[in-house]
């Protein structure tokens, strides 16, 4: 998705410590690409090379060039990933919701295997002057887990 967003205009790209930040992380998730440890190992004062060295990984990893329908899977996988992580207890429900929705459902057109979990972020971000409670965190782990229990995602991705 950061691919994605390179072209566009620059107060809209990724930043470049961002890049560098997707680097560490996708080594985290075992990602293998030649110059992966390079991106994910730049100084703060190597960060102007991170755009490049980010356009590297890509291309190592054969994703580039980038169409539109390699996005909306991507946009899928990352949904199916955060919704997993949020059933591990290794991301937080509430971020994990608003990931989904403003990540993943909001730039596929609001699908309708990701409604419910939108609706729970939309429903958490009204009450965003009041910490979650209990009942949100239940509620969004349950979508998450109904979510990945379907294959429609699956099907919506091709």
């Amino acid at each position: 998705m950061a691919a994605a967003d390179l072209p566009m205009a620059p107060w809209q790209r990724p930043s470049d410590a961002y890049l560098v930040q997707l680097g560490l992380d996708a080594l985290m998730a075992d990602v293998e690409a030649p110059s992966l440890p390079l991106l994910a190992g730049l100084a703060r004062g190597e960060y102007p090379q991170a755009r490049d060295m980010f356009d590297l990984v890509l291309k190592e990893l054969g994703l580039l060039p980038l169409a539109s329908e390699d996005l909306a899977k991507a946009r899928w996988i990352a949904a199916r990933w955060w919704a997993g992580q949020i059933l591990a207890h290794q991301l937080d429900p509430i971020h994990g919701a608003k990931l989904i929705y403003q990540e993943a459902a909001a730039e596929l057109d609001y699908p309708a295997a990701l409604q419910p979990i939108v609706d729970l972020a939309r429903n958490i971000d009204l009450l965003s002057d009041q910490p979650p409670e209990q009942q949100h965190i239940d509620q969004v782990t349950s979508a998450a887990r109904d979510f990945l229990a379907t294959d429609t995602h699956l099907t919506n991705s091709l």
